[in-house]
């Protein structure tokens, strides 16, 4: 396990819990206390954590301040904690969302500070002061009367401001659900502001711990049927799994190492089970992209349950989750994993079990492969960078910096291999002498350290030129540029052109050349298609290419519009 990977479980933990202790965290990890206390303060200068004596808390603008919602919000917390960040996963950037004052919602909060310029409408004073020290985000607190808690509004006046607003979607929970009678709440005053707040939005979420299930209270306030996705934990009884399958409504279980999302069953139409291994979702938004995208295609398919698991970039993870995938009776897995040399050893657990598999962007032996038409797309981007050069260094550099992924294997290296091809087509063959290797790791954070070392060992370079695997190692690189005070020395190239890529693109002065599209949020659809013609027996070629243009800065806001 890295360092960040080791961090990042810190992390979860921490959200679960709300505090971790040294201890714990070097038997759980397996590694010494010096270590822990090193990640934590590292961990504590990102802002992600406070230290404390002994170990470390959530910061201040994560924790609640009611002392009643405190101890209410750590009830069930883990599986609060799980729902939470699969509801925060379905909004996008720049969205009118809004939220209640439940505590299983308040869990979104430190998931909701990684997006960027939402409009929270909310009845949460707890959600509202924490979300209001985030400038990109715009927080509306509604106006009315203090409940007892002293944690959000209600009444009369709420509910007249919420009549005057409106909202993508409402992310609501309660006190307890039953199919029949939909979203109760054992407060009156908390039902009717419910049912006001379903008005404002264009859809409802609701997010259900388990230990609601079943549960009836003193009023309903949201019928089953204008709610348009429930969200609880994987603690969900199976009985309550088949009556909300046999109730027609799109649900998600979400368990601590998959998650199962369920479109309603048409017992009229053959239903498929198909695992997804994501790549890592902790490291990758085109990875969250991809599985976004993925669900949508499979809710619009209508005949689809899918079984999301995260790799996390190791080959020993891929190995034990395509274990837990055949345990759960998949009928296509779709593969998404980082280490070459264990692909032979999943497919062949899945050919073992007769289970058909999709390899996405790293090919694997028997498996049908989708994604990156590897070479094509480097040559389109070292093409575009050869005549960059010829324009503004006259065809010359210092040095060329190339960020490959040694443990993707040969067809992903075809992408660095056709970024040079094309460089050299255009600016002329390149000395060995000039060229610097360096393993990007799949990590911005890796490649920023490893660019920061090759920068303070070339002092006096001032035309490096850098191409790369994946997007997050140009972002790394370009980092590392910047804060050596030496931006102006580089150039780069992307792969893949995801977000932080095509923000890149935008900016004025930008040391980006351009990136290959990849098209991750079209993943989904082209994913599904396949699988479902593999599992009616049709004929499907042995390997599917997304297709491909170079975004740069003259194109972006042809592709993609602000």
């Amino acid at each position: 396990m890295t360092a960040f990977e080791r961090r990042q479980q810190i992390l979860k933990l921490l959200q679960r819990q709300g505090s971790v202790q040294v201890n714990e965290l070097a038997g759980r990890l397996a590694v010494s206390r010096v270590t822990i206390r090193h990640d934590l303060e590292a961990l504590e200068e990102e802002g992600a954590l406070t230290r404390v004596r002994g170990g470390a808390v959530l910061p201040e603008d994560y924790r609640a301040h009611s002392p009643t919602f405190a101890a209410r919000a750590q009830v069930n917390a883990s599986a609060k904690d799980r729902i939470a960040r699969w509801a925060a996963d379905m909004i996008q950037e720049g969205e009118v969302v809004l939220v209640d004052a439940s505590t299983t919602v308040f869990h979104m909060l430190p998931y909701l500070m990684r997006i960027r310029n939402l409009t929270v409408i909310t009845t949460s004073l707890e959600m509202a002061a924490a979300l209001a020290k985030d400038p990109s985000h715009t927080t509306i607190l509604i106006g009315g009367e203090l409940s007892p808690t002293g944690a959000s509004v209600r009444g009369h006046l709420a509910k007249q401001n919420l009549a005057q607003l409106h909202a993508r979607t409402a992310f609501i929970s309660c006190s307890g659900f039953t199919v029949q009678e939909g979203l109760m709440q054992a407060d009156i005053k908390e039902a009717e502001l419910g049912e006001s707040m379903i008005r404002a939005a264009e859809r409802v979420v609701a997010l259900i711990d388990s230990s609601k299930f079943g549960r009836r209270d003193l009023a309903s306030f949201v019928p089953i049927s204008r709610v348009a996705h429930i969200l609880t934990d994987g603690d969900l009884a199976p009985a309550f799994v088949e009556e909300l399958r046999a109730a027609g409504v799109a649900f998600t279980v979400c368990g601590e190492e998959t998650v199962s999302s369920y479109t309603p069953l048409d017992r009229a139409k053959t239903h498929y089970k198909i695992g997804f291994a994501n790549i890592s979702e902790e490291t990758s938004a085109f990875a969250l992209e991809v599985r976004r995208g993925l669900e949508a295609a499979a809710q619009k398919a209508g005949d689809i349950d899918l079984i999301f698991a995260d790799n996390q970039l190791s080959g020993e993870v891929a190995i034990s989750v395509a274990d837990r995938l055949i345990e759960e009776g998949v009928d296509l897995a779709i593969e998404y994993q980082i280490d070459e040399k264990v692909g032979a050893i999943i497919a062949n657990k899945f050919q073992q079990a007769d289970i058909p598999v999709i390899a996405v962007d790293i090919p694997m032996l028997g498996a049908t492969f989708f994604g990156v038409d590897n070479y094509r797309a480097g040559k389109m981007a070292g093409v575009a960078l050869g005549k960059w050069l010829q324009q503004h260094w006259h065809g010359e550099l210092d040095r060329l910096v190339v960020l490959q992924e040694p443990r993707a294997g040969p067809l992903p290296a075809a992408r660095i291999q056709g970024q040079l091809d094309g460089l050299r087509e255009v600016a002329g063959e390149i000395p060995a002498d000039k060229v610097i290797y360096l393993d990007s790791g799949h990590l911005s954070e890796v490649t920023e350290k490893q660019m920061a070392a090759v920068l303070e060992g070339l002092p006096g370079a001032r035309r490096l030129a850098v191409i790369s695997f994946n997007d997050r190692a140009t972002i790394g690189a370009l980092n590392a540029a910047r804060q050596a005070g030496r931006e102006s020395d580089v150039i780069l190239l992307g792969q893949g052109a995801d977000r932080s890529v095509r923000e890149e693109l935008r900016r004025p002065g930008s040391r980006l050349v351009g990136a290959t599209a990849y098209w991750p949020e079209r993943y989904g659809a082209k994913l599904v298609d396949i699988a479902l013609r593999l599992l009616r027996g049709e004929r499907v070629p042995p390997a599917v290419y997304i297709d491909h243009v170079f975004i740069n800065a003259d194109n972006i806001a042809e592709y993609y519009p602000e």
